[in-house]
């Protein structure tokens, strides 16, 4: 179960979102896929449907990162990051593993890109 604490930080989550990119992220997979961009670093261009998986996988790792499950391996010839899991993540039913990806997203926001209002 989500918290209303956590509810109100994914909100402002999505609300930051919204103002930086000028329209607001329908669910946590188009938040994945913004932390994946910035994360590959190379801004807006159009992505393949695998690229777009790719990036999603880049941010979930990225995030994950910041509990220890997963850790930056290094890029490839194309600039990608690759990702090394080094504890294994919690099988958990779909509803937790959302919760779950989105504390660690909330994490993102406020830890690493400083969200504004979050200090």
């Amino acid at each position: 179960m989500i918290t209303q604490e956590i509810e109100q930080e994914w909100e402002q989550v999505l609300d930051y979102l919204e103002k930086a990119v000028g329209k607001r992220p329908a669910d946590l997979n188009s938040v994945l896929f913004l932390i994946g961009v910035q994360e590959l670093g190379r801004g807006t261009q159009v992505f393949t449907k695998e690229q777009k998986q790719d990036l999603m996988h880049i941010a979930i790792c990225k995030v994950l990162s910041f509990s220890g499950y997963y850790e930056l391996a290094g890029t490839d010839q194309d600039g990608w990051p690759h990702w090394k899991l080094v504890q294994k993540v919690p099988y958990v039913d779909l509803l937790t593993q959302e919760n779950f990806l989105k504390l660690h997203v909330i994490t993102y926001f406020n830890d690493y890109l400083d969200l504004p209002g979050n200090q």
